[in-house]
Protein backbone atom coordinates (compact mmCIF):
# COMPACT_ATOMS: atom_id res chain seq x y z
CA UNK A 1 0.00 0.00 0.00
CA UNK A 2 1.43 3.35 -1.06
CA UNK A 3 0.26 5.80 1.61
CA UNK A 4 -0.50 9.45 0.86
CA UNK A 5 -0.46 12.60 2.98
CA UNK A 6 -3.90 13.94 3.86
CA UNK A 7 -3.50 17.46 2.55
CA UNK A 8 -1.05 19.35 4.75
CA UNK A 9 -2.07 17.65 7.99
CA UNK A 10 0.94 15.33 7.92
CA UNK A 11 -1.41 12.38 8.50
CA UNK A 12 -0.53 9.45 6.24
CA UNK A 13 -3.51 7.60 4.80
CA UNK A 14 -4.18 4.76 2.41
CA UNK A 15 -5.45 5.66 -1.10
CA UNK A 16 -8.53 3.60 -0.33
CA UNK A 17 -10.66 4.16 2.77
CA UNK A 18 -13.51 2.13 4.19
CA UNK A 19 -16.85 3.91 4.17
CA UNK A 20 -19.11 2.77 7.01
CA UNK A 21 -22.44 4.16 5.80
CA UNK A 22 -23.74 0.66 5.05
CA UNK A 23 -23.09 -0.66 8.56
CA UNK A 24 -26.29 -0.75 10.61
CA UNK A 25 -29.89 -0.40 9.56
CA UNK A 26 -29.07 2.30 6.95
CA UNK A 27 -32.66 2.87 5.73
CA UNK A 28 -33.20 -0.82 5.07
CA UNK A 29 -30.26 -1.28 2.68
CA UNK A 30 -27.40 -1.62 5.17
CA UNK A 31 -25.82 -4.56 6.97
CA UNK A 32 -27.46 -4.85 10.42
CA UNK A 33 -25.23 -7.78 11.49
CA UNK A 34 -22.66 -6.19 13.81
CA UNK A 35 -20.38 -9.24 13.89
CA UNK A 36 -20.28 -9.42 10.10
CA UNK A 37 -19.62 -5.68 9.80
CA UNK A 38 -16.77 -5.98 12.30
CA UNK A 39 -15.24 -8.80 10.27
CA UNK A 40 -15.41 -6.59 7.17
CA UNK A 41 -13.66 -3.76 9.03
CA UNK A 42 -10.93 -6.10 10.27
CA UNK A 43 -10.42 -7.50 6.76
CA UNK A 44 -10.03 -3.97 5.38
CA UNK A 45 -7.48 -3.06 8.06
CA UNK A 46 -5.53 -6.26 7.44
CA UNK A 47 -5.41 -5.36 3.72
CA UNK A 48 -3.64 -2.07 4.53
CA UNK A 49 -6.56 0.37 4.75
CA UNK A 50 -6.03 2.75 7.66
CA UNK A 51 -8.95 5.18 7.21
CA UNK A 52 -12.57 4.58 8.22
CA UNK A 53 -15.19 7.19 7.39
CA UNK A 54 -18.55 7.31 9.12
CA UNK A 55 -21.12 9.83 10.41
CA UNK A 56 -23.34 10.32 13.43
CA UNK A 57 -26.40 10.16 11.16
CA UNK A 58 -25.53 6.79 9.59
CA UNK A 59 -28.18 4.55 11.11
CA UNK A 60 -28.45 7.28 13.76
CA UNK A 61 -25.26 6.37 15.58
CA UNK A 62 -25.27 2.63 14.98
CA UNK A 63 -22.51 2.85 12.36
CA UNK A 64 -20.25 4.73 14.78
CA UNK A 65 -20.96 2.15 17.46
CA UNK A 66 -19.96 -0.69 15.12
CA UNK A 67 -16.75 1.09 14.14
CA UNK A 68 -15.92 1.75 17.78
CA UNK A 69 -16.47 -1.89 18.68
CA UNK A 70 -14.33 -3.07 15.76
CA UNK A 71 -11.42 -0.80 16.69
CA UNK A 72 -11.01 -1.91 20.28
CA UNK A 73 -7.30 -2.54 20.71
CA UNK A 74 -6.53 -1.14 17.25
CA UNK A 75 -7.71 2.44 17.53
CA UNK A 76 -4.27 4.12 17.48
CA UNK A 77 -3.45 2.49 14.12
CA UNK A 78 -6.56 3.86 12.41
CA UNK A 79 -7.55 7.31 11.15
CA UNK A 80 -11.20 7.86 12.11
CA UNK A 81 -13.17 10.38 10.09
CA UNK A 82 -16.74 11.11 11.09
CA UNK A 83 -19.29 13.79 10.27
CA UNK A 84 -21.92 15.94 11.95
CA UNK A 85 -24.64 18.34 10.88
CA UNK A 86 -27.47 16.21 9.49
CA UNK A 87 -30.62 16.02 11.65
CA UNK A 88 -30.30 13.48 14.47
CA UNK A 89 -33.89 13.93 15.68
CA UNK A 90 -36.93 16.19 15.30
CA UNK A 91 -35.29 18.67 17.67
CA UNK A 92 -34.30 21.70 15.54
CA UNK A 93 -31.12 22.15 17.58
CA UNK A 94 -29.86 18.60 17.07
CA UNK A 95 -28.51 19.43 13.62
CA UNK A 96 -26.57 22.08 11.76
CA UNK A 97 -23.28 23.88 12.35
CA UNK A 98 -23.93 25.93 15.50
CA UNK A 99 -21.47 25.88 18.40
CA UNK A 100 -24.29 24.53 20.56
CA UNK A 101 -24.77 21.46 18.38
CA UNK A 102 -21.10 20.93 17.50
CA UNK A 103 -20.16 20.60 21.17
CA UNK A 104 -22.96 18.11 21.76
CA UNK A 105 -22.35 16.21 18.53
CA UNK A 106 -18.65 15.62 19.20
CA UNK A 107 -19.38 14.18 22.64
CA UNK A 108 -21.92 11.81 21.15
CA UNK A 109 -19.52 10.64 18.45
CA UNK A 110 -16.66 10.18 20.92
CA UNK A 111 -18.89 8.07 23.15
CA UNK A 112 -20.20 5.87 20.34
CA UNK A 113 -16.74 5.43 18.79
CA UNK A 114 -15.23 4.59 22.17
CA UNK A 115 -12.32 6.98 21.68
CA UNK A 116 -10.82 10.09 23.25
CA UNK A 117 -10.26 11.89 19.94
CA UNK A 118 -11.47 12.06 16.35
CA UNK A 119 -8.87 12.37 13.61
CA UNK A 120 -11.06 14.22 11.10
CA UNK A 121 -14.33 15.86 12.23
CA UNK A 122 -16.30 16.93 9.16
CA UNK A 123 -19.30 19.17 8.51
CA UNK A 124 -21.69 16.82 6.71
CA UNK A 125 -23.71 19.54 4.96
CA UNK A 126 -23.47 23.32 5.04
CA UNK A 127 -25.93 25.17 7.25
CA UNK A 128 -26.83 28.49 5.55
CA UNK A 129 -28.33 29.73 8.83
CA UNK A 130 -25.03 29.62 10.72
CA UNK A 131 -22.13 32.04 10.28
CA UNK A 132 -19.08 30.09 9.10
CA UNK A 133 -16.97 31.84 11.76
CA UNK A 134 -19.26 30.43 14.46
CA UNK A 135 -18.55 26.93 13.13
CA UNK A 136 -14.81 27.42 12.69
CA UNK A 137 -14.51 28.94 16.18
CA UNK A 138 -16.14 25.88 17.76
CA UNK A 139 -13.99 23.50 15.71
CA UNK A 140 -10.88 25.47 16.71
CA UNK A 141 -11.72 24.93 20.38
CA UNK A 142 -12.14 21.20 19.75
CA UNK A 143 -8.75 20.98 18.02
CA UNK A 144 -7.05 22.91 20.82
CA UNK A 145 -8.69 20.71 23.43
CA UNK A 146 -7.36 17.57 21.71
CA UNK A 147 -10.77 16.08 21.02
CA UNK A 148 -10.32 16.64 17.28
CA UNK A 149 -7.12 16.45 15.26
CA UNK A 150 -8.34 18.14 12.06
CA UNK A 151 -11.56 19.73 10.81
CA UNK A 152 -13.08 18.99 7.43
CA UNK A 153 -16.02 19.86 5.20
CA UNK A 154 -18.18 17.80 2.87
CA UNK A 155 -20.16 18.42 -0.33
CA UNK A 156 -19.13 22.08 -0.32
CA UNK A 157 -19.55 24.47 -3.29
CA UNK A 158 -16.22 25.95 -4.31
CA UNK A 159 -17.26 29.49 -3.30
CA UNK A 160 -17.96 28.27 0.24
CA UNK A 161 -14.62 26.41 0.35
CA UNK A 162 -12.83 29.67 -0.45
CA UNK A 163 -14.91 31.73 2.01
CA UNK A 164 -14.17 29.28 4.82
CA UNK A 165 -10.44 29.42 4.10
CA UNK A 166 -10.46 33.23 4.07
CA UNK A 167 -12.54 33.42 7.26
CA UNK A 168 -10.12 31.12 9.05
CA UNK A 169 -7.14 33.19 7.95
CA UNK A 170 -8.76 36.51 8.93
CA UNK A 171 -9.74 35.32 12.39
CA UNK A 172 -6.81 33.05 13.14
CA UNK A 173 -9.12 30.03 13.35
CA UNK A 174 -8.65 26.38 12.50
CA UNK A 175 -9.37 25.92 8.81
CA UNK A 176 -10.97 23.03 6.97
CA UNK A 177 -8.14 20.62 6.20
CA UNK A 178 -10.16 18.17 4.13
CA UNK A 179 -13.09 18.11 1.74
CA UNK A 180 -15.29 15.07 1.11
CA UNK A 181 -16.75 15.16 -2.38
CA UNK A 182 -18.58 12.93 -4.86
CA UNK A 183 -16.37 11.96 -7.80
CA UNK A 184 -16.58 9.17 -10.36
CA UNK A 185 -16.34 8.58 -14.09
CA UNK A 186 -19.98 9.63 -14.29
CA UNK A 187 -19.60 12.68 -12.05
CA UNK A 188 -16.55 14.65 -13.17
CA UNK A 189 -17.85 18.17 -12.54
CA UNK A 190 -15.58 18.57 -9.51
CA UNK A 191 -12.55 18.38 -11.79
CA UNK A 192 -13.36 21.88 -12.99
CA UNK A 193 -13.04 23.78 -9.70
CA UNK A 194 -13.50 21.82 -6.48
CA UNK A 195 -10.48 19.52 -6.80
CA UNK A 196 -8.13 22.26 -8.10
CA UNK A 197 -9.20 24.65 -5.31
CA UNK A 198 -8.72 21.92 -2.70
CA UNK A 199 -5.21 21.40 -4.06
CA UNK A 200 -4.53 25.15 -3.98
CA UNK A 201 -5.42 25.32 -0.29
CA UNK A 202 -3.59 22.12 0.60
CA UNK A 203 -6.76 20.24 1.50
CA UNK A 204 -6.89 16.48 1.49
CA UNK A 205 -9.87 14.96 -0.32
CA UNK A 206 -11.95 11.93 0.62
CA UNK A 207 -14.02 10.73 -2.33
CA UNK A 208 -17.47 9.27 -1.87
CA UNK A 209 -19.41 7.51 -4.62
CA UNK A 210 -16.43 6.39 -6.78
CA UNK A 211 -18.66 3.60 -8.07
CA UNK A 212 -21.46 6.11 -8.74
CA UNK A 213 -23.63 4.62 -5.99
CA UNK A 214 -23.48 1.16 -7.56
CA UNK A 215 -23.94 2.21 -11.19
CA UNK A 216 -20.32 1.30 -11.96
CA UNK A 217 -20.39 -2.15 -10.35
CA UNK A 218 -21.44 -3.93 -13.52
CA UNK A 219 -24.63 -5.04 -11.81
CA UNK A 220 -26.72 -2.36 -13.50
CA UNK A 221 -27.03 -2.71 -17.27
CA UNK A 222 -29.35 -1.15 -19.76
CA UNK A 223 -32.51 -3.17 -20.35
CA UNK A 224 -31.70 -5.64 -17.58
CA UNK A 225 -33.12 -6.25 -14.12
CA UNK A 226 -30.76 -5.54 -11.24
CA UNK A 227 -30.48 -7.10 -7.80
CA UNK A 228 -28.79 -3.99 -6.41
CA UNK A 229 -30.71 -2.93 -3.31
CA UNK A 230 -30.05 0.75 -3.91
CA UNK A 231 -31.89 0.51 -7.20
CA UNK A 232 -35.19 0.75 -5.35
CA UNK A 233 -34.17 3.96 -3.56
CA UNK A 234 -32.12 6.10 -5.95
CA UNK A 235 -33.61 7.55 -9.14
CA UNK A 236 -30.23 8.24 -10.74
CA UNK A 237 -29.52 4.50 -10.97
CA UNK A 238 -32.19 4.20 -13.68
CA UNK A 239 -31.02 7.32 -15.55
CA UNK A 240 -30.78 6.28 -19.22
CA UNK A 241 -27.95 8.74 -19.89
CA UNK A 242 -25.81 7.15 -17.20
CA UNK A 243 -26.63 3.63 -18.35
CA UNK A 244 -25.60 4.54 -21.91
CA UNK A 245 -22.16 5.46 -20.58
CA UNK A 246 -21.93 2.22 -18.62
CA UNK A 247 -22.51 0.30 -21.86
CA UNK A 248 -19.44 2.05 -23.32
CA UNK A 249 -17.30 1.47 -20.23
CA UNK A 250 -17.98 -2.25 -19.94
CA UNK A 251 -16.15 -3.20 -23.18
CA UNK A 252 -13.33 -0.79 -22.29
CA UNK A 253 -12.84 -2.57 -18.97
CA UNK A 254 -13.03 -5.99 -20.65
CA UNK A 255 -10.42 -4.99 -23.22
CA UNK A 256 -8.13 -3.89 -20.39
CA UNK A 257 -8.74 -7.19 -18.60
CA UNK A 258 -10.35 -5.46 -15.62
CA UNK A 259 -13.64 -5.70 -13.76
CA UNK A 260 -15.63 -2.48 -14.13
CA UNK A 261 -15.24 -1.82 -10.39
CA UNK A 262 -11.44 -1.83 -10.66
CA UNK A 263 -11.53 0.50 -13.65
CA UNK A 264 -13.79 2.93 -11.79
CA UNK A 265 -11.75 2.96 -8.57
CA UNK A 266 -8.40 3.30 -10.36
CA UNK A 267 -9.75 6.21 -12.38
CA UNK A 268 -10.64 8.17 -9.24
CA UNK A 269 -7.38 7.55 -7.38
CA UNK A 270 -5.36 8.54 -10.48
CA UNK A 271 -6.34 12.21 -10.06
CA UNK A 272 -3.56 14.19 -8.32
CA UNK A 273 -6.16 16.06 -6.26
CA UNK A 274 -7.57 12.87 -4.74
CA UNK A 275 -6.18 11.59 -1.46
CA UNK A 276 -8.38 8.62 -0.68
CA UNK A 277 -11.49 6.99 -2.21
CA UNK A 278 -14.15 5.40 -0.02
CA UNK A 279 -15.10 1.75 -0.46
CA UNK A 280 -18.72 1.44 0.62
CA UNK A 281 -18.70 -2.35 0.97
CA UNK A 282 -21.78 -3.87 2.61
CA UNK A 283 -20.63 -7.50 2.35
CA UNK A 284 -17.34 -9.37 2.56
CA UNK A 285 -17.73 -10.40 -1.08
CA UNK A 286 -17.90 -6.76 -2.18
CA UNK A 287 -14.83 -5.89 -0.11
CA UNK A 288 -12.83 -8.83 -1.49
CA UNK A 289 -13.59 -7.70 -5.04
CA UNK A 290 -12.39 -4.16 -4.36
CA UNK A 291 -9.28 -5.26 -2.46
CA UNK A 292 -8.24 -7.30 -5.50
CA UNK A 293 -8.01 -4.04 -7.46
CA UNK A 294 -5.73 -2.13 -5.09
CA UNK A 295 -2.71 -2.46 -7.38
CA UNK A 296 -4.50 -1.49 -10.61
CA UNK A 297 -3.03 1.50 -12.47
CA UNK A 298 -4.66 2.77 -15.64
CA UNK A 299 -2.59 3.56 -18.72
CA UNK A 300 -2.74 6.90 -20.46
CA UNK A 301 -4.52 5.23 -23.35
CA UNK A 302 -7.35 4.01 -21.11
CA UNK A 303 -7.66 7.40 -19.40
CA UNK A 304 -7.80 9.07 -22.82
CA UNK A 305 -10.61 6.75 -23.86
CA UNK A 306 -12.54 7.56 -20.66
CA UNK A 307 -12.09 11.27 -21.47
CA UNK A 308 -13.69 10.61 -24.85
CA UNK A 309 -16.67 8.83 -23.29
CA UNK A 310 -17.18 11.38 -20.48
CA UNK A 311 -15.37 14.68 -21.17
CA UNK A 312 -13.34 16.08 -18.24
CA UNK A 313 -15.27 18.36 -15.90
CA UNK A 314 -18.71 17.12 -16.93
CA UNK A 315 -21.44 15.21 -15.12
CA UNK A 316 -23.72 12.61 -16.65
CA UNK A 317 -26.99 13.31 -14.87
CA UNK A 318 -26.76 13.98 -11.13
CA UNK A 319 -26.72 11.98 -7.92
CA UNK A 320 -29.85 12.06 -5.77
CA UNK A 321 -27.70 12.98 -2.74
CA UNK A 322 -25.91 15.90 -4.40
CA UNK A 323 -25.83 19.01 -2.24
CA UNK A 324 -28.02 21.73 -3.73
CA UNK A 325 -27.58 25.31 -2.61
CA UNK A 326 -30.62 27.19 -1.19
CA UNK A 327 -31.29 29.17 -4.41
CA UNK A 328 -31.77 25.87 -6.25
CA UNK A 329 -34.28 24.61 -3.69
CA UNK A 330 -36.23 27.82 -2.95
CA UNK A 331 -37.86 29.52 -5.97
CA UNK A 332 -38.21 32.70 -3.93
CA UNK A 333 -34.43 33.10 -3.97
CA UNK A 334 -34.41 33.03 -7.76
CA UNK A 335 -37.24 35.44 -8.49
CA UNK A 336 -37.75 39.12 -7.78
CA UNK A 337 -40.83 39.90 -5.73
Amino acid sequence: MQYRTLGRTGIRVSPYALGAMMFGRAAGVGNPDHDDAIRIIHKALDAGINVIDTSDVYSYGESEEIVGEALRGRRDKVVIATKFGRPMSDDPNEQGMSRRWIMAAVEGSLRRLGTDYIDVFQVHRLDPGTDIEETLSALTDLVRSGKVRAAGSSNTPVSEIVEAQWSAERRGLERFRTEQVAYSILNRGVESEVLPVAQRYGMGTLIWGPLAQGTLTGRIRKGQETDLRRGAFFKHIADERRLDVVEQLVPLAEKAGLPLTHLAMAFVTAHPGVTSALLGARTMEQLDDLIAGFDVTLTGEILDRIDEIVPPGTDVGRLDQDYRTPPLLDAGLRRRA
